[in-house]
């Protein structure tokens, strides 16, 4: 009950429009665990009121870093959730080039954090034959997560659904082999951009869109509002794929068909 009330109180709406001027982020389109999250940091870092952990934030840039993790749940692996990534490699991405008869793919890592999802969309855009001239949109409102992913360095942990023969073309290693830096060829194919995906405008005629583990962090009317722009960013016949706990409820009123679980399609 207290922590309802400080989640309605002045002090959090004044924290709010403060933070989104300093980090271009709005916190009202987060659900409430956001708020927990917030908390928890203040308590750790022994501020008394958000005032105080504003004014840190503002003036101690690993302390805004922290808060941005914990805000945007940087949190990934390559291949995660392995079995839809080789559904796309054996099945949509063929068939895309088959539709579109041609292998310029338009592809798009939608909240790409630090690179694990968009280099393992560029590692089958290459094990796919996809021209490179076509690089995989990398997007996010973090740039401290963009600017770890450009460096493309990565621990063992990371990797570790990474097939044997992927790693070994792929990628080298480095550090006596404690971690992975990716293979130049995979960098060339993504090309990262810094997108707040709820207030700038997105492309349009892409033919796949991952957005994995993102919107679920949204309240109703966010999300309502992004899977509509998701759906206008595809071309006819794309496909949108989303992580393995998040479902689209009435994605048929918003244009969407089910291509099988987590993922969807707009039709012709």
């Amino acid at each position: 009950m207290e922590e309802r009330t400080q989640y309605n109180s002045p002090g959090y709406t004044t924290f709010k429009m403060k933070l989104k001027k300093l980090i271009g982020i709005d916190l009202n389109s987060y659900k409430e665990q956001i708020h927990r999250r917030t908390h928890e940091l203040m308590s750790r870092w022994g501020c008394r009121n958000y005032d105080e952990y504003y004014d840190m934030m503002s003036k101690d840039e690993k302390k805004l870093r922290e808060f941005l993790d914990h805000l945007t749940i940087n949190v990934s692996e390559f291949f995660r959730n392995d079995s839809q990534w080789w559904k796309l490699r054996d099945k949509i991405i063929p068939e895309l080039i088959q539709k579109r008869g041609t292998k310029r793919l338009k592809l798009w890592s939608a909240g790409c954090a630090t690179g694990e999802e968009p280099y393992s969309l560029a590692i089958l855009s290459s094990v796919c034959g996809l021209d490179q001239m076509n690089p995989v949109l990398a997007a996010d409102v973090d740039q401290g997560a963009i600017a770890a992913a450009q460096r493309g360095n990565y621990r063992k942990a990371n990797l570790l659904n990474v097939p044997k023969e992927y790693l070994a073309k792929y990628f080298s290693t480095k550090d006596g082999g404690a971690t992975y830096d990716v293979n130049p060829d995979i960098k060339r194919r993504v090309s990262f951009k810094k997108m707040n995906m709820i207030d700038d405008a997105f492309g349009a005629g892409f033919d796949l869109i991952l957005c994995r583990n993102v919107v679920i962090y949204f309240t109703a009317d966010t999300k309502a509002k992004l899977y509509k722009k998701f759906f206008d960013a595809l071309a006819p016949g794309g496909y949108f794929l989303v992580g393995s706990t998040e479902q689209i409820f009435g994605y048929q009123q918003i244009g969407f068909v089910s291509a099988g679980p987590f993922l969807y399609t707009k039709s012709k």
